[in-house]
Formats: C-alpha cells, sequence, structure tokens
C-alpha cells in the first residue's frame, strides 16, 4: 500500500492461474450420455404437467366442460329422443365423451403454437436431444388430461345413473381405445399448430374440422335415422368409428367391425400427420 498527495491508493496484482489449475477448470471430462427418444419424451411431458401445476386454468377444459356436455345434452334431447334423459344417457355418454375429448385435442396445437410464437422451440431445436421429443412430448402430457377428461365424464354419468354393462374391463378398454385414437388425432393439430400464424387461427381451422366431424356422426342419434347420403359420411367418419367401439366396449357388446375400423383409422392418421409434422417441424 503507498501513499500519494495524502490519498492512499491500493495497488492490486493481475492474477495468473497456475497451469494446473487452468487445466482442471477446463478439462471437458467424458460428456455426458445422450438422453434416449423415451426419456426426452417424458421429460417433456413432465413440462406439459407443470404448466398445468403453474397455471390450473388449462383444467377447465377437462374438467367444467365435460361436465356441461354431459348435462345439457341429456335433459336437453333425452326427453324427445328416448322418451327419458336416464334412457338416453345410456346412449349418449359414450358419444360425450368421445366428443369431449375430441374437442380438447384441438389444444395441443394451440398450445404449440403459443410456445413457438415465444420462441420456445428455437431453443429446444438447439438441445442435443431426439428431435421429435418436444412434440412427442407435449402430446403425452395431454394424454393425461384426456385421461382426467374420461375420468370426470364418467364419473358424472354414474351420479347421473349411467351404467356401463361391459364393467371395469370393459370400461379400460373403451378409455384406452380413446386414448390410443386421440394421440394419433392430436397430430393434425400439431401440424396446424406449426403451420399456422396464431392460436386464434389454430382453433378456429380446428373447430372447423372437428364441428362437422363430431356432429355428423352416431354421438346423439342412431345412424338409421338419417338420409343415405349422410349415412355413407357416417360410416367413414373415424370419429364415429371410435364412438360405436366405445359404445360397444362400455355396454359389453364388442362391435368388431367400429373397434377394427378405429384402429385403422388412427394408424393412417398416425402415419400420415406425423411425419409430415416432423417435416414442417425441421424445416420450420
Amino acid at each position: 500500500m503507498t501513499t500519494t498527495s495524502g490519498a492512499q491508493r491500493t495497488e492490486t496484482d493481475d492474477y495468473t492461474p497456475a497451469a494446473d489449475s487452468l487445466g482442471t477448470v477446463l478439462e471437458t471430462g467424458t460428456p455426458p450420455a445422450r438422453p434416449s427418444a423415451w426419456s426426452a419424451s417424458v421429460t417433456f411431458a413432465w413440462r406439459a404437467m407443470l404448466k398445468i401445476k403453474h397455471v390450473p386454468e388449462q383444467l377447465f377444459d377437462v374438467t367444467a366442460f365435460p361436465v356441461i356436455m354431459t348435462l345439457m345434452f341429456t335433459y336437453l334431447f333425452g326427453g324427445a329422443l328416448a322418451g327419458s334423459p336416464d334412457e338416453y344417457l345410456q346412449y349418449l355418454l359414450p358419444g360425450i365423451l368421445v366428443m369431449s375429448v375430441a374437442m380438447i385435442t384441438m389444444y395441443t396445437g394451440v398450445g404449440l403454437n403459443n410456445d413457438i410464437e415465444k420462441g420456445v422451440f428455437d431453443r429446444f431445436r438447439t438441445l442435443p436431444i431426439w428431435r421429435p421429443a418436444a412434440l412427442v412430448g407435449a402430446i403425452f402430457g395431454d394424454i393425461c388430461r384426456y385421461l382426467m377428461a374420461s375420468v370426470v365424464i364418467l364419473v358424472v354419468g354414474l351420479v347421473m345413473g349411467y351404467r356401463p354393462e361391459g364393467g371395469f374391463v370393459g370400461v379400460a378398454a373403451g378409455i384406452g381405445m380413446l386414448l390410443v385414437f386421440s394421440f394419433a388425432f392430436s397430430w393434425i393439430w400439431t401440424l396446424f399448430g406449426l403451420v399456422l400464424r396464431s392460436e386464434r387461427s389454430v382453433m378456429g381451422v380446428s373447430m372447423l374440422v372437428l364441428f362437422p366431424m363430431t356432429f355428423l356422426s352416431n354421438v346423439f342419434v342412431d345412424p338409421g335415422t338419417m338420409p343415405s347420403w349422410l349415412q355413407g359420411f357416417v360410416d367413414v367418419n373415424p370419429i364415429a368409428n371410435l364412438v360405436g367401439a366405445v359404445r360397444g366396449a362400455l355396454s359389453g357388446e364388442w362391435d368388431a367391425s367400429s373397434t377394427m375400423w378405429m384402429f385403422v383409422s388412427a394408424a393412417i392418421i398416425l402415419a400420415i400427420f406425423g411425419p409430415l409434422t416432423m417435416r414442417v417441424y425441421n424445416r420450420h
């Protein structure tokens, strides 16, 4: 320490690290193993669940919406179509189960579009992980939401008087088929989330597709009461095949034809929109 013109000034020498210390800091060592496709996808699925934890309002569409749909259509159409709401509920509830979950799947594309707008996916693409993990994980997380919606609808139905003749096995099989189809179906909205410019656009286009598929089906009435040209559309409608498969499983009267075409439809949708979505994602 030295004194100059009555003021004190502290002089410090520049620090020069030792060679061995510098080598220790810069040594990379063995790099960590690259995460597997499964572990990366599960991590992104957990991220989707954490978003629900921090924004619980996201559960509105899997709780309040299915309850409103079940109550509204049962008591609105039950007396006119089946003579009583209780009798109509036995036919309607499997259809409402499918319709509600199918409507919810569009939020996969909405959430993806929101992440893209915020630049989150630009950071994901720089990570040394399996490229589709971010998309697959987001859909895995949404499957948990579909399961919540299914349980909510079944509980409400049981309270209202619905009795699944297929028992526990039929209920489990019906929900399982619904989740399998929803996983494949979600890839359509994932593609929309990539190519459309805003959340509002994704929601608008999704509803434009979903409304004809859900209402022009066997959700509310027997297709045998429809005009022949409309029956032709119902016969090839994937949602109608899913409703037939789920309704058969829950009632204990398995519909082999609807079940087979449901799986075929899911496989075709996944085979088309899965690779197409990844192609767009890689070039986005």
